[in-house]
């Protein structure tokens, strides 16, 4: 069975999660936008061994921490999809602009498109492409433990922002509608910044995407 942690870092209080596998305490962190430190106490108070990085998309709150976290312990980087590059390639700066110390852009192990997978120990995940917020933005979705993080794509009575370079609010809204309500009302999920909400409760409330 799948296992999470949330642990907010940065300034902005983004929800980085520790996901495991409870069979073989395998672990990927998502997210490492920044406090490195908090994140990896985090991980030997859980007694979990960390294996990789996912990244749902490349805005400096998220991953920020990606380049050292994964040189520090030799970790491949998954994700997010191509389209963030761009993002990528302009991370350092975005660093400077918002006071992020020692932020240096990084080259995906792997990228990852709609439809792939990604593995945690015996726990597999679906990866979904949700453009919007970001032209690469992806969410991981376990369907054995109906959970999903999807980044800054949906927030408890929220959608991620749109007026960053390369959003697009019809594309988002698109990418909640087909890509996350299929995955069941019944989901919760762990979205970038703020409490967990299920898909169930937003698609009946949120005044951004009910209906």
């Amino acid at each position: 069975m799948l296992h999470y942690r949330t642990v907010p870092v940065t300034a902005f209080a983004q929800n980085c999660s520790i996901v495991w596998c409870g069979a073989t305490r395998d672990a990927a962190v998502i997210d490492p936008g920044g406090d490195l430190a908090r994140i990896e106490e985090e991980v030997q108070a859980l007694g979990v061994k960390l294996k990789a990085i996912w990244l749902t998309h490349a805005h400096i709150d998220h991953a920020g921490g990606t380049a050292e976290l994964s040189a520090r312990r030799g970790l491949p980087i998954v994700g997010p999809h191509p389209g963030d590059q761009f993002w990528i390639d302009g991370i350092a700066e975005q660093g400077r602009m918002f006071g992020f110390p020692q932020v240096a852009p990084f080259t995906p192990t792997r990228w990852l498109h709609d439809g792939d997978t990604v593995q945690i120990g015996q726990c597999v995940l679906d990866v979904r492409h949700c453009p919007g917020h970001t032209p690469g933005h992806v969410v991981f979705h376990s369907r054995q433990a109906q959970r999903a993080f999807v980044g800054d794509v949906l927030f408890a009575g929220s959608i991620g922002r749109t007026d960053f370079p390369g959003g697009n609010h019809a594309q988002l809204i698109s990418s909640i509608r087909e890509r996350l309500w299929p995955m069941g009302d019944d989901t919760v999920f762990i979205p970038g910044h703020g409490p967990e909400s299920s898909f169930g409760e937003e698609r009946r409330h949120n005044p951004y995407v009910r209906g």
